[in-house]
């Protein structure tokens, strides 16, 4: 399912492109937790090791990352093929995925994703504001919340639901 971009002044061959802020994957990656970041650009990687869209991550090979965590900011235009890779990438190859998506638990993709996660991690607070691969620079209005879904390389008894204050992360980076 392709998302209606009503409204948005943003080029279209970088929609999809959109960089997680520093602040946020370094809190995140503290431990150098992430061997991988398989939704990205030559402009937007936050891992040195990176899996571009030319690359496909769908065809990547995973079994070398079992036991390790990778990153994931998927393109918002279709969010559930990256749901589908993250519990294939647990289940079949023992690799963690993080994945960075919108706040709605209304559509199927999260319903998916909650039935099958570690842990949901709401970033409450305020929105976070993305980074325009082309330029670098923060773009403000994002129109919706962000939520981290996670798949631990081995998965959990439980799952945990955490609410994280962006201001409080954002501190937490810089300091």
């Amino acid at each position: 399912m392709t998302v209606d971009y009503r409204g948005s002044h943003t080029p279209h061959d970088i929609r999809d492109l959109w960089q997680t802020p520093k602040w946020l994957f370094d809190t995140l990656n503290y431990d150098g937790r992430y061997s991988l970041d398989i939704a990205a650009s030559d402009y937007n990687h936050l891992v040195e090791n990176y899996i571009t869209e030319e690359d496909n991550a769908f065809a990547y090979d995973f079994s070398d990352e079992w036991g390790k965590m990778v990153w994931c900011n998927p393109p918002y235009s279709d969010i559930t093929p990256w749901v589908d890779l993250a519990i294939t990438n647990q289940t079949e190859h023992g690799v963690g995925t993080t994945l960075l998506v919108p706040a709605d638990t209304s559509v199927g993709w999260f319903k998916k994703a909650q039935e099958s996660c570690d842990r949901i991690i709401f970033i409450i607070g305020g929105r976070v504001s993305f980074i325009r691969a082309d330029t670098q620079e923060p773009v403000q209005g994002n129109t919706k919340g962000s939520v981290l879904l996670e798949w631990l390389p081995s998965r959990l008894n439980k799952q945990e639901v955490i609410f994280w204050d962006r201001d409080t992360i954002k501190n937490f980076s810089q300091g």
